[in-house]
């Protein structure tokens, strides 16, 4: 069975840094069942466990339903080589997905077709087929969460790299002389735009002040100053916080600068974690986006801000199982 058959479900996984989420998704892309569950709830080394766990759980409710599942589609949290098979060794969210054959693990256990890829790959593969791209030839979806993930459709195809790095936008530096990233590398676009490096530079920003807006509004605890609560006081008024969301604008406009003038797609789609808080700073986003662009391939470029969800994240996996079988969803092009 394949999920072009009407009755058959596509089994949908979205592998997060905090979150798990297991869905059914028909292939119009409506996603009618669904598990969640903290990543690390059953302990560390424990997460493909709990995913199998959960996926059985989806299986089980889609066929009391009278729904087969006919394939499996999984976006993890770091790149992918789909002609090896194998995840990358770069997984520092979910360390021990690194090296495995994820899909072939995965199909042999549910005896389905399962697909494996990045799971911001798969994401711009949701607003390509089901979203904001859809009718689009190409796309670029950045996406600011725990980390900072983005994926690339040029004339309708995905692009992957040569080993699965492509689109990794988010390890690209908008500083030359920054800090060094989690990476490795330096001044990448995370630092300043993610959800880790908003909540990090504002720590770094309030240390030693006790006296500080951030640290009274967490109680006192750097460690309890969070993107949400930055862009809160950002808005109150707050120098500190105004100045670390200051720079996520900024440096997210030179990225959308570098898209823009790189590849010129039709659409910019910037969804993730961290884009219902950026939604209220389009203008400022554009405008500084404006800085680095050339000014035609800006306004020939649609920019949309789509807050992220964990039913979109499972509609990507779902959409990845379209594109590498050759099916179509309802909200195809």
């Amino acid at each position: 069975m394949t999920p072009k058959d009407e009755a058959s479900l596509i089994l949908a996984v979205d592998i997060g840094g905090t979150t798990l989420a297991a869905g059914a998704v028909t292939p119009a892309g409506e996603v009618v069942l669904e598990e969640r569950v903290p990543t690390q709830r059953d302990g560390p080394g424990r997460v493909v466990d709990c995913v199998v766990w959960m996926m059985g759980e989806v299986r089980e409710a889609a066929s009391r339903l009278g729904h087969p599942i006919g394939a499996i589609g999984v976006g993890v949290p770091g790149p992918v080589d789909t002609v090896g098979g194998r995840i990358g060794e770069h997984v520092p969210h979910v360390p021990e997905l690194a090296g495995r054959p994820l899909a072939r693990e995965l199909g042999e256990r549910f005896g389905v077709p399962a697909f494996v890829d990045n799971d911001v790959n798969a994401l711009a593969l949701a607003e390509w087929t089901f979203g904001a791209g859809r009718g689009a030839r190409s796309l670029v979806v950045l996406a600011p969460g725990t980390g900072f993930g983005a994926g690339i459709v040029l004339d309708g195809r995905l692009v992957r790299g040569a080993a699965g790095f492509g689109g990794e936008l988010g390890h690209t530096p908008v500083k030359f002389d920054g800090p060094r990233c989690w990476c490795g590398g330096r001044g990448c676009l995370a630092l300043y735009a993610s959800g880790r490096g908003i909540a990090e530079a504002a720590q770094a920003r309030v240390a030693g002040h006790a006296d500080a807006p951030l640290l009274r509004a967490a109680g006192g605890d750097p460690l309890a100053i969070a993107p949400p609560l930055v862009f809160r006081l950002a808005a109150e008024g707050d120098p500190t916080a105004a100045a670390v969301i200051d720079e996520a604008c900024q440096a997210l406009g030179a990225m959308i600068g570098t898209v823009v003038n790189g590849l010129n797609p039709e659409v910019v789609v910037i969804t993730g974690g961290v884009a219902t808080s950026l939604a209220a700073l389009e203008t400022r986003i554009l405008k500084a986006a404006g800085e680095y662009a050339f000014p035609r391939a800006l306004a020939t470029t649609r920019v949309v801000i789509v807050p992220g969800d964990k039913r979109l994240t499972m509609r990507g996996a779902a959409a990845l199982v379209l594109y590498e079988t050759g099916g179509r969803g309802e909200g195809s092009r």
